[in-house]
């Protein structure tokens, strides 16, 4: 089915008491064409009151402040999601070498082309770029389905190999990653060869029991959130790319924001003052709609507790893993 109720929870306990934590959150889902928020709640404990804006993808943003004295946060977001079938991946259409008479259309989206923090168009990248260039058949859409599917096979997915603050470096080193790097490389990929990129933070709903699929259990079981790549092809529009999973976007997939990176679209992010280290830990719960006999069924997933931060500064900065 493709209506879910989504249960997302943060919480964050402090080994010592803790002031004015400022908060944001972008944990409604996205709504569009292809996907409808149908109700969202957004509660936090100790309860604050909480504001919303559009950030400048179009993303709303949550705000919230807890000024007086804690030692610990809970911020829970329910939410109510329909998804519609994502439209057909293209084939054909503009060859790689047409890419310099595409300019206008391209420029539209310039900052999700430039190099940024998380996305440097870095020299490693270069071979495995004109690899996949070799293994596509020269369409614009082809060269981003065979880089998606080359950083699929050449990277595996391992938690705990990268932290939320690795580089593209760390994971073309290692050859391991997670989620987010192996789209963090990807996007490389795709800017360098001047296709426009962008970061699409969300949800794996897990598939049903009758078909295991193993690598989808870890990838939403060990993280609660999920990340992929949407790529920009002239004369077609956007459509989604998961090189985790080596595959198109489904209808399994729920998202929740866009950016350049990740930096732009961390589900939870806040400070606050004070000298107490924090433990983050994530649980999100996923209802499917009714099935064919009309019942509903809970599909859990839990992410383990992140071990102690060690820092004793003033401000600190705590944001999803």
């Amino acid at each position: 089915m493709n209506r879910y109720r989504l249960v997302h929870v943060t919480e964050f306990s402090y080994d010592g008491e803790v002031t004015e934590s400022y908060n944001e959150v972008r944990l409604r889902p996205l709504q569009d064409q292809t996907q409808s928020c149908l109700s969202f709640r957004l509660a936090t404990d100790p309860h604050s009151r909480v504001g919303s804006h559009a950030d400048y993808f179009g993303n709303l943003v949550h705000r919230f402040n807890v000024l007086g004295v804690h030692r610990r946060l809970r911020v829970e977001a329910d939410s109510v999601v329909l998804v519609q079938a994502p439209p057909t991946y293209p084939s054909g259409g503009p060859n790689l070498g047409d890419l310099a008479d595409l300019s206008e259309d391209l420029d539209e989206h310039y900052e999700l082309l430039a190099a940024t923090e998380y996305v440097p168009h870095a020299s490693q990248l270069r071979e495995p770029m004109h690899e996949a260039e070799r293994n596509s058949d020269g369409t614009l859409a082809g060269f981003a389905r065979a880089a998606s599917d080359l950083v699929h096979l050449r990277f595996r997915y391992e938690k705990g190999a990268t932290h939320v603050h690795s580089s593209i470096a760390d994971a073309v080193t290692t050859g391991a990653g997670v989620c987010q790097d192996f789209a963090h490389i990807l996007l490389a990929m795709l800017r360098m060869r001047g296709l426009p990129g962008r970061y699409v933070s969300g949800y794996l709903v897990p598939i049903q029991a009758a078909e295991p699929g193993a690598s989808r259990e870890e990838v939403i079981g060990g993280q609660a959130s999920h990340a992929w790549v949407e790529v920009f092809l002239p004369t077609f529009g956007w459509f989604g790319l998961d090189p985790t999973l080596g595959e198109d976007v489904s209808l399994q997939h729920v998202r929740l924001a866009y950016g350049r990176d990740y930096g732009d679209v961390a589900p939870v992010r806040g400070v606050y003052k004070g000298h107490a280290g924090q433990q983050l830990s994530v649980d999100v719960r996923v209802r499917p709609a009714l099935d064919d006999e009309g019942n509903e069924h809970l599909e859990e997933t839990c992410a383990a507790p992140a071990e102690p931060v060690d820092e004793s500064h003033a401000h600190q900065q705590q944001q999803q893993q």
